[in-house]
């Protein structure tokens, strides 16, 4: 009975404007602050429901409690657990993400992109394997470390071709790949400095017909900006659904089945700065 109190006034270390929801759908990497109103009976418990996004779940919700002191947190809620969302239930995700904005005030991204990488989320094979690949390619982890290879100029270490920026653009993301065969690589994408970088994270069908999965992106150490949504392909008419107006800050962010989301960089803070492919923790 807690309705319409819990307020999400932070993501990702980054202040929100604050808005009230029945419940979060929080992805790998994501964190939240928030506040409940407990206006409730202060002689009982209740329970919070923790339940699964994006697949069928084979287990059921996860239950913890909200303990009104001095109750003792021992005491079990005479009330039943709330019911989740349920697992598909994509337009009620997408509503919760769509209402993330940054507090007023906060940084804006800048209106113009210096370089824009296409990143198409694929499931794919490779020698019999299943595999996720981005723009065909499916990340190979070098035995030697990204930044200790840079740093002491190890040049073999990883491959020295930057990955595809893009894919073709007859590709159908409706629809299984055609060619389902992947390669391995560990290539890296370079930013130089004072650089701003727009990467359009694309979502695709995957090997079975009319499958596609929420997909959670995390970037370590960084921010960037969530400039918007959209289904189906990326294309030149959706720039203008861009949000440069108040565009959250965060470190993760999540593609819908079959859509797109654009995300915002400004590399200013080292002097040049990696991605491998699948890097962002995809």
């Amino acid at each position: 009975n807690h309705k319409k109190v819990v307020v999400a006034i932070e993501a990702d270390g980054n202040y929100l404007q604050p808005f009230a929801v029945n419940d979060l759908d929080i992805y790998s990497g994501e964190s939240y602050s928030v506040l409940i109103t407990t206006d409730q009976d202060p002689s009982k418990n209740y329970w919070l429901s923790l339940g699964v996004r994006g697949r069928l779940p084979a287990t059921p919700p996860a239950l913890t409690i909200l303990n009104y002191q001095p109750i003792s947190a021992s005491k079990f809620p005479t009330s039943p657990p709330p019911v989740t969302p349920r697992w598909n239930d994509y337009d009620h995700s997408k509503t919760f993400s769509k209402s993330i904005f940054a507090l007023m005030g906060s940084p804006k991204p800048p209106k113009s992109y210096d370089r824009r990488i296409t990143l198409l989320n694929t499931q794919n094979k490779i020698d019999g394997f299943t595999k996720w690949a981005i723009n065909n390619v499916s990340l190979a982890l070098p035995p030697t470390p990204y930044l200790g290879s840079i740093k002491y100029g190890l040049r073999n270490a990883f491959d020295q071709k930057s990955p595809p920026e893009n894919f073709p653009n007859n590709y159908d993301v409706m629809k299984p790949p055609i060619n389902p065969n992947s390669t391995t690589g560990s290539g890296v994408y370079m930013f130089g400095l004072n650089t701003t970088v727009d990467v359009i994270l694309q979502n695709a069908n995957a090997l079975s017909d009319n499958v596609s999965e929420i997909h959670p992106w995390h970037l370590h150490g960084h921010d960037f900006w969530v400039l918007g949504y959209g289904e189906g392909k990326f294309s030149a008419k959706d720039e203008k659904k861009l949000n440069f107006k108040n565009p959250p800050l965060r470190n993760t962010a999540v593609i819908f089945p079959h859509g797109w989301t654009a995300l915002s960089w400004y590399w200013y803070f080292m002097n040049s700065s990696i991605l491998p492919p699948a890097g962002l923790d995809a």
